[in-house]
C-alpha cells in the first residue's frame, strides 16, 4: 500500500483563495456533487470548516442553493464537475434565473494545456449557461480570479440588474497555481452590501397624485416584496387598497388582514382601476397585464429592479426603489390624505372574499374520490390540523400545485415557481429543513414530480434534513392526462404511472416511510413523520379528481393566455380591435 499524498496544501493556491473569498462572505455550506475537476477547491472548503452537502444530481444541489437563497436571503453556492456535471445544473439555473435568485454555481473545466485536444468532459459550458444567467465566464488567469468572482456575486446580487445566477469556472490548473498576497488586492475578498437605488422624488409625487384619485386600487406583490410586510401592511391601512399576494409573496400580509380578497382574484384583477404592483413581473399568472385581464386599470409600478418594472404594461409613473423604502415614502407622502374610495366596490369584494372562504370551512372539503381513493384536498386539512402555524411549505407538481396553492397556509412558502420547474419539491425542502433546522418543513408533491429527484431522500438522511415528503400518488401526470382525455379523443398517452411504493422506497434509503390509503390514517401519519424525519408519507389518491388549473386549460396551453377564460376575453378584445379598423 503507497504512502498517503496531500495534493493541495497550498494556502496560496487560487482555490484556498476562493475558499477563503467564499468564507469572508459568510457562506456557510456549498451545494454539490464532488469530480476532479473542482476538488481543489472541494477540499480548501472542507478543510476552512465550510459544509458540504453533497447531493445525488447536480441539478439538485442548485435548486438547493436556490431555496436556501429565498430562505435566508444570502447567496446560494453551488458546485459542479465539468461535462455533464454543470449541464445537469442547466433547469436549475434557468428556474434560478426566472425566479431570479441570487444562486453561485462555481463549475470545473479542463485545464488549460488540455484545451481544445478533446480533454475529458469538455463542453462550452459558459456558452451553454450565458442565455439563462446574468454572469458566465471562464476565469483563466489565476491572479484575475478572485476579481472575476467577485463581479459574478456581484451580478447574481443584482448590482447591475436583476438578481439571478451567476456561472464561474476556473480551469483546473488554474486552481492550482499558487498566488502572492500582494497581487490580491483585498476589496476581492471583503463582502460589499447590493447597491440599491432610491425613490425619484417627482415619480413618488406623480405615484402619490394617482393613489388619490383611484377609486378601485389593488395591490399586488411578488418578488422584490420580500422582507417588506411590515411597510406594506402600513401601506395598505393607509390607502385602504385590496391586496392580491402570489406564490413568490406568501405571507407577507397576515390572513386576517381586511385588504386580502384572494377569493374573489378574478373580481379584484377584472374591476380595479389602479393596479399597483410590488416587485412582480406582469407574465402569464398576471395575464401578461392585458387589458383583456385588467379591462380598466393603470399601473403603478414599484421594484429595485428594471426588469419587474418595464415587461408587458408600463407603470404611471414607475418607482426604481426598494419595494419597502417606496412604500414607506408613499405612506408618509399620502399622509392622512389617501383619497376617496369606491365603498361598494370593497365592501362587496371583501364581503364575497369572507363568505367565500367561510363556506369553505363549514363545507370540510371531500375526503374521498368517486373511484374510492383518497381526495387530494385531505392531504391539506390533515397538515392544517398537526402543522405548527411558523411552518414552511414546498409544493412541488402540475395538477397538485392547484391544490396546494389554496391548502397551503403557510407563512414561508416556495413551490415549482413562474417556470413551471417539476421535481424541486425535494431539493428546496431539504435546503429548508437545514437552513432552519428548528422549524418544521413539509413538502407536499405530485408522484411525477417527486420522482423527478426523488434519490435526494438520501441526501435528506445523510446530511439529517428533518423534511417531511408527502406524496400524492394518483399514478398520472393529471393535467396532462385529462388533456388528452378531453381534447385529444381520449387518447391518453404517456401520462399514466403506478402507484409505486414510494414509502417502501424511502424506508430502503434509510428514511421513515408511511403508505396511507384511508384518509382518516393521514393525522396520525403525519404525526409520526414529524417526529422521524426525513420521512416519506406515500398517500394513494384519486385520479378522477381534476384541479382548478386542469379545468381552466392551463395544460390545454390556449393562444394568448395560459387559462381559457383569459384567451377568450383576449380572443373578444382582439375581435374588437378588428372590427374598429
Amino acid at each position: 500500500m503507497t504512502e498517503r499524498q496531500d495534493l493541495n496544501q497550498d494556502e496560496d493556491s487560487v482555490a484556498a483563495w476562493m475558499a477563503e473569498a467564499l468564507e469572508k462572505r459568510g457562506i456557510d455550506r456549498v451545494f454539490g456533487l464532488q469530480g476532479g475537476h473542482i476538488q481543489p477547491i472541494w477540499d480548501h472548503l472542507a478543510r476552512r470548516g465550510i459544509r458540504i452537502i453533497d447531493v445525488r444530481d447536480e441539478g439538485a444541489a442548485i435548486h438547493m442553493a436556490h431555496a436556501h437563497a429565498e430562505l435566508t436571503g444570502g447567496l446560494g453556492v453551488a458546485m459542479a464537475t465539468a461535462g455533464p456535471g454543470v449541464t445537469n445544473c442547466v433547469t436549475g439555473m434557468a428556474n434560478a434565473s426566472l425566479a431570479r435568485a441570487p444562486v453561485l454555481l462555481i463549475g470545473g473545466c479542463t485545464s488549460r494545456p488540455q484545451a481544445n485536444m478533446g480533454p475529458l468532459q469538455d463542453i462550452p459550458h459558459v456558452d451553454i449557461m450565458r442565455p439563462v444567467t446574468r454572469y458566465a465566464r471562464t476565469a483563466r488567469v489565476a491572479e484575475q480570479v478572485l476579481r472575476e468572482m467577485d463581479e459574478a456575486i456581484a451580478r447574481a446580487q443584482g448590482d447591475m440588474g436583476e438578481p439571478g445566477p451567476s456561472y464561474i469556472e476556473v480551469p483546473t490548473d488554474v486552481l492550482r497555481t499558487r498566488i502572492a498576497a500582494n497581487l490580491l488586492p483585498q476589496d476581492w475578498l471583503a463582502p460589499k452590501p447590493p447597491r440599491r437605488p432610491n425613490p425619484d422624488p417627482d415619480a413618488l409625487d406623480e405615484a402619490v397624485r394617482a393613489i388619490r384619485a383611484a377609486k378601485r386600487p389593488l395591490v399586488i406583490s411578488g418578488r422584490g416584496a420580500r422582507g417588506a410586510g411590515d411597510a406594506l401592511v402600513g401601506f395598505l391601512d393607509a390607502t385602504d387598497a385590496l391586496y392580491l399576494d402570489t406564490q413568490e409573496s406568501r405571507g407577507l400580509v397576515p390572513a386576517n388582514h381586511p385588504s386580502i380578497v384572494g377569493a374573489v382574484r378574478a373580481a379584484a384583477m377584472g374591476q380595479a382601476d389602479l393596479v399597483i404592483t410590488l416587485g412582480r413581473k406582469l407574465d402569464y399568472q398576471l395575464g401578461f397585464g392585458s387589458p383583456a385581464v385588467f379591462p380598466d386599470a393603470i399601473f403603478l409600478r414599484i421594484s429595485d429592479t428594471a426588469g419587474e418594472l418595464i415587461d408587458n404594461r408600463r407603470g404611471a409613473p414607475e418607482i426604481l426603489a426598494p419595494v419597502a423604502t417606496a412604500l414607506t415614502a408613499l405612506t408618509e407622502a399620502l399622509g392622512t390624505d389617501a383619497g376617496t374610495r369606491d365603498a361598494d366596490w370593497l365592501l362587496g369584494l371583501r364581503g364575497k372574499h369572507k363568505e367565500r372562504i367561510a363556506k369553505g370551512k363549514s363545507n370540510p372539503p371531500p375526503k374521498l374520490g368517486n373511484d374510492g381513493k383518497i381526495h387530494p384536498l385531505a392531504i391539506f386539512s390533515a397538515i392544517e390540523e398537526i402543522a405548527d402555524p411558523d411552518y414552511i411549505a414546498v409544493a412541488d407538481g402540475g395538477d397538485l400545485l392547484s391544490f396546494a396553492r389554496v391548502g397551503l397556509q403557510a407563512r414561508t412558502y416556495l413551490d415549482a415557481g413562474a417556470f413551471g420547474c417539476l421535481g424541486v419539491g425535494v431539493p428546496f425542502a431539504i435546503a429548508a429543513a437545514l437552513a432552519h433546522p428548528d422549524r418544521q418543513v413539509i413538502s407536499v408533491n405530485g408522484d411525477g414530480a417527486f420522482g423527478i429527484n426523488a434519490m435526494e431522500i438520501d441526501t435528506a438522511v445523510r446530511h439529517g434534513a428533518k423534511a417531511v415528503f408527502i406524496v400524492s400518488n394518483n399514478a398520472a401526470w393529471n393535467i396532462e392526462r385529462f388533456d388528452q382525455e378531453f381534447n385529444y379523443g381520449g387518447r391518453v398517452v404517456g401520462t399514466t404511472l403506478r402507484h409505486s411504493d414510494y414509502a417502501g422506497m424511502a424506508r430502503a434509503l434509510g428514511a421513515h416511510g408511511e403508505r396511507v390509503e384511508n384518509p382518516e390514517d393521514l393525522p396520525d401519519a403525519l404525526r409520526r413523520a414529524l417526529e422521524n424525519a426525513p420521512a416519506v408519507i406515500d398517500v394513494v389518491t384519486s385520479q378522477e379528481v381534476v384541479s382548478s388549473d386542469a379545468q381552466k386549460g392551463l395544460g390545454f396551453v390556449p393562444d394568448y393566455q395560459a387559462l381559457t377564460a383569459w384567451d377568450d376575453a383576449e380572443r373578444r378584445r382582439r375581435q374588437r380591435t378588428d372590427h374598429s379598423k
